[in-house]
């Protein structure tokens, strides 16, 4: 949750090290970080950064929309007293919201606000550059290789190209968000359930509403065509990758 704010432990720490040498030749523009202690500076986005081989001076950008669910008086017990007061509510997890706590519905509401200034910031980002070279020119003389990311492999080639005609390009924006495993599995609930986010094949029911271990990454493609927010067409080439660990 949101009240016991606590940094990483020493597995934390490790977890995070593994996950910034996975990701370490992925040249990302921006990062943002939810703002609990486990996910920001001194802990997960700056210890991937500091893996980076190409990002080391980027900002580290804090978000409170990025925090973990508020579970209200469940917070800092045991999973198994949130599981005994679902079940007294005759309720079930994660549904259930304990007294105090956000519900699912408000989770989502803060998942969709963020994402909505996503894809608000990506679009400035095109309209910055399309205004300073022109349309034509849309190189910025980085490396299209600095976006390839390591599981390659683990993705079928038509889940990568996306319409792409099989050449890479350099992405307007290629954004790191670290944020909390009940946020994310709500994130990614509106992905699915109110933008039609496109899945792996192989994906299960079960994986898409578990929450991600620590450190897991998933990798979303997301295309605004000519700048339409309201339509993004969104593209999950993977879902809560953990093979670093």
């Amino acid at each position: 949750g949101q009240g016991v704010d606590e940094p990483l432990s020493a597995t934390g720490f490790r977890q995070a090290d593994a996950a910034g040498l996975f990701l370490s030749n992925v040249k990302f523009t921006h990062v943002f970080s939810s703002d609990l202690l486990r996910a920001k500076q001194a802990s997960t986005a700056a210890t991937i950064l500091g893996k980076n081989k190409f990002c080391k001076g980027l900002e580290i950008k804090c978000d409170a929309r990025l925090r973990e669910r508020k579970y209200g008086v469940a917070e800092g017990r045991p999973l198994t007293d949130l599981k005994a007061m679902a079940k007294a509510a005759g309720e079930q997890c994660p549904s259930f919201t304990p007294s105090g706590g956000e519900t699912l519905d408000e989770v989502r509401e803060r998942a969709k606000d963020f994402f909505e200034f996503l894809c608000q910031l990506a679009v400035e980002l095109e309209q910055k550059e399309q205004d300073m070279h022109g349309a034509a020119s849309r190189s910025s003389g980085t490396s299209a290789e600095q976006f390839v990311f390591p599981w390659t492999n683990h993705c079928s080639e038509a889940e990568l190209s996306s319409d792409n005609g099989g050449a890479s390009k350099i992405l307007d924006a290629n954004i790191l968000v670290v944020s909390h495993g009940a946020y994310m599995r709500n994130w990614i609930g509106y992905f699915v359930s109110d933008l039609n986010c496109t899945l792996p094949t192989n994906l299960t029911k079960s994986q898409l509403s578990s929450v991600s271990p620590n450190t897991g990454v998933s990798h979303f493609i997301i295309k605004l065509e000519n700048g339409n927010l309201l339509k993004p067409e969104i593209t999950c080439v993977c879902l809560n990758q953990d093979s670093h660990l």
